[in-house]
């Protein structure tokens, strides 16, 4: 059994290194071809930031790999005989912080230099290593708090039903749809400040935009984005009572009212054709499956594996082998994404104006540095959004025939000059 659950592994991991050497061996070409949607040197500039962080990503990819064959081979029983507690719920909740621990150590010199290197390198971090280790300290307080007690009641289910794989998936469940509610009122906080929208006419024209499509908020508010990252973004949080609109105040600074107001609409698209349920429906499902299939797994499998089939043990197989079913889900759920996009999009435009919102477009994925073009397996397996160039055309907007330089004001007469008066 351990090893069809190796080979699996080496396949899925395989795969993921696949793509990215063909991610990178694309954008190399393509970012030398006739530059789309920026000038030359914000083209190059874009094509250079994908590669240098999709050779993170390959890199990470294989050192994932190593970790898993470690962990299989001999990282379980060399655990296991370090946590030598009575209780097994204790035994089981300190098994899985070591696992953890061992698998944050290994991941955080990636985080490091994704921030630190490349992200300073093509102007995007903003954090100082401070702020860093403080939002460190605090992922890490959170995890030991609920995760402990998540843990716990994971192994509790374990250890009193034999179809606990069934209980487990609906906790899992449960607490995911509890992190919703609570992410943007009390989780959200702790890592950024948020203020509300001053009154103003951007605030009355966002609240006259919801009201159009019956959303009612906890509030809008501006989040202090600009002190780790000069990323433009925008999203409603929460479920029930706590949804909330965030505007980064990065996004603030750049986007005219105009384009905020079509951002804004893209996202009640989202809202008003209920996609944040199929997506949680799509997670049900996953996660079903999940544990379905890894929490059924032979207790010989853990013997071979030199550890007893105990809560944690069982827990953590089920965390190394969930990336493998989700690969396997990833391009379903991307496909439905991507088509949830353009229909946002196109409620977005309906809201606020095509114009508008291929004027955001444009300017999110300049400030953004987000290289237009993409490997084709890259897209199917990994896109939960179109390609930009394919938005666009949908919007009606020709890349091709325009150049765009956007160290200027983009222009607001005549951009859809040469368009048919229907978007395609």
């Amino acid at each position: 059994m351990l090893e069809t659950i190796v080979l699996i592994y080496t396949l899925y991991a395989f795969m993921r290194i696949y793509i990215s050497v063909m991610q990178i061996g694309y954008i190399n070409t393509q970012k030398r071809e006739k530059p789309v949607l920026m000038n030359a040197e914000k083209y190059l500039v874009a094509g250079n930031y994908a590669v240098a962080k999709e050779k993170v990503s390959l890199l990470e990819h294989f050192v994932d790999y190593l970790l898993f064959l470690w962990w299989v081979m001999a990282g379980f029983g060399w655990l296991d005989s370090m946590i030598t507690v009575d209780g097994e719920i204790t035994k089981a909740v300190l098994f899985l912080f070591g696992f953890n621990a061992v698998s944050y150590i290994i991941g955080l010199p990636f985080g490091l230099y994704q921030t630190f290197v490349i992200d300073e390198k093509f102007g995007f971090n903003k954090s100082t290593p401070k702020l860093f280790v403080i939002d460190e300290i605090k992922s890490i307080v959170m995890f030991l708090l609920l995760g402990g007690a998540l843990y716990a009641a994971l192994a509790w289910i374990i250890g009193s039903y034999e179809t606990w794989w069934l209980w487990g998936f609906g906790l899992l469940f449960t607490v995911a749809l509890l992190v919703n509610v609570l992410y943007p009122t009390l989780i959200a906080p702790i890592f950024n400040k948020f203020t509300p929208l001053e009154e103003g006419e951007l605030k009355d024209a966002i609240v006259a935009l919801m009201e159009k499509v019956g959303l009612h908020s906890d509030g809008i508010f501006v989040m202090d984005a600009s002190t780790r990252d000069s990323r433009l973004n925008a999203y409603f949080g929460g479920l029930g009572k706590s949804k909330r609109v965030v505007l980064f105040d990065t996004l603030i600074a750049k986007l005219s009212k105009e384009e905020l107001l079509t951002v804004l609409g893209h996202e009640l698209g989202h809202f008003k054709h209920g996609d944040i349920w199929k997506n949680i429906a799509l997670m049900a499902v996953l996660l079903f499956v999940s544990f379905f299939l890894l929490g059924n797994l032979p207790n010989e499998l853990f013997l071979t594996m030199g550890v007893a089939p105990h809560a944690g043990a069982k827990i953590a197989m089920i965390t190394l082998l969930l990336g493998v079913v989700s690969f396997v889900f990833t391009p379903v759920m991307s496909y439905v994404s991507r088509h949830n996009e353009y229909a946002a999009d196109e409620f977005g435009s309906e809201m606020g104006g095509r114009e508008n919102l291929v004027s955001a477009l444009l300017k999110l994925i300049t400030e953004n540095k987000a290289f237009p073009k993409s490997h084709p397996l890259v897209i199917f397996f990994y896109y939960t959004h179109p390609p930009v160039l394919e938005r666009l055309a949908e919007l009606g907007f020709d890349a091709a025939s325009h150049e765009i330089d956007l160290d200027t004001e983009l222009p607001k007469d005549g951009i859809f000059a040469f368009m048919d008066d229907e978007p395609r």
